[in-house]
């Protein structure tokens, strides 16, 4: 575990603001992450609308492991690892569906989806041969699908722990929880209510997955660069002639630059600042389209009216450590990258609506999450060229020896006095969210500085 160690010993210097490149391209070290990361947080698995019925089931991703989520009669949702008891064979080759029974194509075992027909969803419920090979003696209750330690359903999304010891949801996100409740509370205000829009969009890159996870955590810096093109196109939701997120010439001095914010004991940032009365989100207008603008006028005024005089957030990008980024306005979207491999990443994105808006809204915005996001969105293009030539660019011999530099805004952060465990640099542009990021990747790496 020592291989590509810096001269004081440590990949992550938080006093000196560096980072060793031998984490991005190191296959010993993308092995321990599983192991010492994965294997032990909390990670996103899916959205409760997605499995509305009972016997419903879709694949997700739990660091490299496959996992079912499914919905039983008593529409309790399960996260299943999805290999089979006997060899290993995936019980599930379906992206989602509806069943009772998965069934092993290999052997034919087959683990019951119901809770009534056995003790649990999962637990081991056909064997062929049962009594010719068997003898009836193979307990079948010994032999179900592994069920993760720790599940958590919150405002409509699905987490999950392998990590019986792991801490509670609540504990885990802590004082992060305000700024996930900016992106699931409805757009009125109002708690919950969001639904998946489709599917996931998923795609592969050939860079290390902490690249895009640091992305979310506290790069306002690359923007004004890397999407100028973005800009120029003018593309916002709201149609031609609108920045990308969707702003308009009256909301221009309201930029979101109340500064950043970060969760070093926790690995969470976000780039807005911490909560204050009346923190504002700003609707972009819709010229072209009269019905979408009335009902985003309705909206933002109920939201005024609901949330006045209370503490919230302004609106922001920001990853929840590890691996699980989002974006809580326009576009409105979580991301999960998933690791496979030190230089390959598989993107995992869900966009979401008010469970509740009308069709044309959902269709607008649509049109909008597609042009934005996803492999060939203009945003989401621009970001991966970065991550990939990065990653291809640190795999030298002679790279290697040379850390990056992440050190702007070091010493500035402050400790946030209506979050106890959050600092917060008053400053459009800082470091401090990545080095939150990676103190807490080398605390759980054992390589603390």
């Amino acid at each position: 575990m020592d291989n590509g160690k810096q001269r004081n010993g440590a990949w992550v210097d938080l006093d000196r603001g560096t980072v060793s490149r031998e984490i991005f391209v190191n296959e010993d070290i993308f092995r321990s992450e599983l192991e010492r990361i994965f294997a032990r947080t909390w990670l996103f698995v899916g959205h409760e609308s997605q499995v509305p019925e009972p016997g419903d089931f879709f694949l997700s991703r739990m660091g490299d492991e496959s996992v079912i989520v499914t919905r039983d009669p008593q529409r309790e949702i399960h996260v299943l690892l999805n290999t089979c008891r006997h060899r290993g064979m995936k019980v599930c080759r379906y992206d989602q569906g509806n069943t009772s029974v998965f069934t092993c194509p290999y052997h034919g075992w087959s683990y019951s989806t119901d809770g009534g027909l056995v003790t649990r969803p999962g637990d081991l419920y056909g064997v062929p041969q049962y009594r010719a090979g068997y003898r009836e003696e193979l307990d079948k209750s010994e032999w179900g699908l592994i069920h993760v330690a720790r599940m958590e359903v919150y405002k409509g999304t699905i987490w999950a722990a392998w990590d019986e010891a792991a801490p509670s949801f609540s504990e885990y996100l802590g004082g992060m929880r305000l700024y996930l409740d900016a992106l699931l509370d409805a757009r009125d205000g109002s708690e919950g209510g969001s639904e998946v829009l489709g599917g996931m969009v998923k795609w592969r890159m050939p860079c290390n997955w902490k690249f895009a996870a640091e992305n979310f955590a506290w790069d306002t810096y690359h923007s004004p660069t890397t999407h100028k093109s973005a800009e120029i196109a003018g593309l916002g939701p709201g149609g031609e002639g609108q920045e990308r997120h969707g702003s308009v010439h009256r909301n221009q001095a309201k930029r979101f630059t109340r500064g950043l914010l970060a969760f070093p004991a926790l690995g969470h940032a976000t780039i807005t600042g911490p909560p204050e009365v009346g923190a504002e989100a700003l609707f972009p207008e819709f010229p072209n389209d009269p019905l979408v603008a009335e009902y985003f006028e309705d909206v933002e005024a109920k939201r005024r009216e609901r949330l006045k005089g209370k503490l919230t957030v302004t609106p922001g990008n920001g990853n929840v450590f590890p691996n699980t980024a989002f974006h809580p306005w326009f576009p409105r979207t979580m991301v999960v990258w998933h690791p496979v491999g030190p230089a390959q990443t598989e993107a995992w994105r869900w966009y979401l609506v008010d469970r509740d808006a009308p069709w044309e809204v959902k269709d607008l915005l649509r049109h909008y999450y597609m042009r934005f996001s996803g492999p060939a969105g203009m945003v989401e293009s621009d970001d991966m060229d970065n991550w990939v030539y990065a990653t291809e660019a640190s795999r030298g011999t002679i790279a290697r020896r040379h850390p990056y530099h992440y050190g702007m805004g070091l010493g500035f952060a402050r400790p946030v006095d209506n979050l106890p465990d959050a600092v917060a640099v008053k400053a459009s542009f800082s470091e401090e969210g990545a080095r939150a990021f990676y103190g807490r990747w080398a605390e759980l790496m054992n390589d603390k500085p």
